[in-house]
């Protein structure tokens, strides 16, 4: 099965993912893991995501979970190709207000990021927001520049009420 703690940057994912270390049975991953390149983009993230989703699959095999965290939403893991090979898979969105999660920028990388970088980051955690509570809301944020690959069916039908 693939646990995913999903957001946007500083909203505590690794703090967080680091309390379940401990569970047997239960194997944590960040997805930067596996390097992120200069000029990491949607397709990169979605190609990624498949990358882990495979790696997940081995653990799977082994009968091990994994925990993921990273930047993907639900919409990307669903669509990801391999995704219905999983046995299950369980989302949590973790996030923090926006002044907070500007703060801990500041604090974690002193003066590495520029207002409108600032503004991405707070711009990507409200997307999540929003996508979390209705998969309707501006799909085309993740589909519109994605990898061919995906498959958007599985959920962009979805509405609000929809339990998944």
């Amino acid at each position: 099965m693939l646990l995913t703690i999903a957001g946007s940057s500083c909203s505590g994912k690794t703090t967080a993912a680091h309390a379940a270390t401990k569970i047997e049975g239960l194997v944590v991953h960040d997805f930067d893991e596996i390097g992120v390149p200069a000029g990491a983009d949607t397709t990169w993230r979605q190609r990624s995501m498949e990358e882990w989703i495979q790696r997940v699959l081995r653990y799977q095999a082994d009968g091990l979970d994994v925990l993921l965290t990273g930047q993907s939403p639900l919409g990307e893991v669903l669509a990801s190709p391999s995704a219905v090979k999983l046995n299950g898979i369980a989302a949590c969105l973790l996030d923090v207000d926006d002044q907070v999660r500007q703060r801990r920028l500041d604090d974690r990388d002193p003066g590495k990021w520029d207002a409108d970088a600032k503004r991405a980051f707070i711009g990507w955690g409200r997307w999540h927001r929003e996508h979390a509570v209705d998969p309707q809301h501006r799909p085309e944020v993740i589909s519109a520049a994605g990898w061919e690959p995906m498959r958007w069916c599985r959920w962009n039908s979805w509405p609000a009420t929809d339990r998944r």
